[in-house]
């Protein structure tokens, strides 16, 4: 006889897919705003001064303030229910534009800014008198407090959300990009206004410009960083994460400790967006429980784990026999490894 499958997804009222009131969205309007803003007044600094350092910073500003409109767009987007044509929804559209948010960092925030400063230098005239500093200062500072309150606004939603993580343990394991994305483009572009402010001053009092394109040279190398930074975690999760291997271990847990469970087999785990977990499993049941209660046995477990994990929008359930649930659990090991069972 073939073995009964169960196919469970929550009902609408219990979660709807694409909620999980992403709460980077604060912060991801406070940087545009910033950026913005500080921007326009980077360049206005360094028509003025002939500043590399502050043309490098104005195309920073300009480039944040895109990035986080493409964030903005992928959390809208992502948030779209799911259809015929995307019957799983539209969650990893999110990870997508953080992808390119993170090539344009690469490309037009340190490509530019380290062309900039090598432009900057080569064309070095001892002859040309430099502009006045004075302009430049006024800028970078006004600039820091402006930066350093969206940093703060960003960094308050940052820590709330790792909890007592590591950043870099939590960056590497969130599977909300915006969490981090703005955080690293905040601390960056600080970064980047220290940089270029001591380049600014030191250029100045040793009557060398050159100098100020190396500080361009630096911003565009950091910029550079915080992209590799988030193209590597962004890449994986636009190829598929799923739990960490103590998270699998808790559902395996949860599974066999219900007394009509005599083994939990594989358990597959996908991320299909920052709020939007499918898990499948593979469930051996005892052979004297009737067919009723089988189904009602697997809307329990169910809803244990959404309580355990609210994130997980849908839960398959397949049950066989024990010993095509031991063949299953073993491929599944030697894949992943003892992590898998001992996590």
């Amino acid at each position: 006889m073939s073995s009964p499958k169960a196919a469970i997804q929550p009902k609408a009222e219990q979660k709807e897919q694409g909620q999980g009131g992403h709460e980077s969205t604060a912060s991801v309007i406070a940087a545009i705003v910033a950026n913005i803003a500080v921007g326009i007044v980077k360049f206005i600094a360094a028509f003025v001064s002939g500043s590399s350092a502050m043309i490098s910073e104005g195309i920073h500003s300009i480039v944040d303030s895109g990035n986080g409109l493409l964030i903005l767009l992928g959390l809208k987007r992502s948030e779209r229910p799911a259809d015929r044509a995307h019957p799983l929804g539209y969650g990893q559209e999110l990870y997508f534009w953080t992808l390119i948010v993170s090539v344009m960092i690469f490309a037009l925030g340190g490509g530019f800014s380290i062309y900039e400063g090598i432009s900057h230098i080569r064309h070095y005239d001892p002859t040309e008198p430099m502009g006045s500093p004075i302009i430049n200062y006024v800028v970078l500072v006004a600039t820091m407090i402006i930066e350093g309150s969206s940093l703060t606004v960003a960094l308050r939603q940052f820590n709330a959300a790792r909890g007592t993580k590591r950043p870099l343990q939590f960056i590497k394991e969130a599977k909300d990009p915006s969490l981090f994305t703005v955080v690293l483009e905040d601390s960056a572009a600080m970064i980047g206004l220290v940089i270029a402010l001591i380049g600014v001053f030191i250029s100045h009092a040793v009557g060398d410009p050159r100098i100020d394109g190396v500080a361009s040279i630096l911003i565009g190398i950091i910029l550079c960083l915080v992209a590799v930074l988030l193209l590597r975690e962004t890449k994986g999760l636009l190829i598929g994460e799923g739990l960490l291997a103590q998270d699998v271990g808790k559902i395996e847990r949860i599974v066999e400790a219900h007394p009509q469970v005599v083994e939990c087999g594989r358990i597959l785990s996908l991320f299909m967006g920052p709020h939007d977990l499918l898990l499948a499993m593979d469930v051996t049941f005892d052979k004297s429980v009737p067919a009723d209660d089988v189904v009602a046995c697997v809307s329990d477990i169910e809803a244990q784990i959404q309580e355990e994990f609210p994130d997980a929008t849908r839960i398959f359930i397949e049950t066989g026999s024990l010993s095509m649930t031991k063949a299953q659990d073993k491929r599944m090991s030697e894949v992943y490894g003892a992590e898998l069972k001992n996590g």
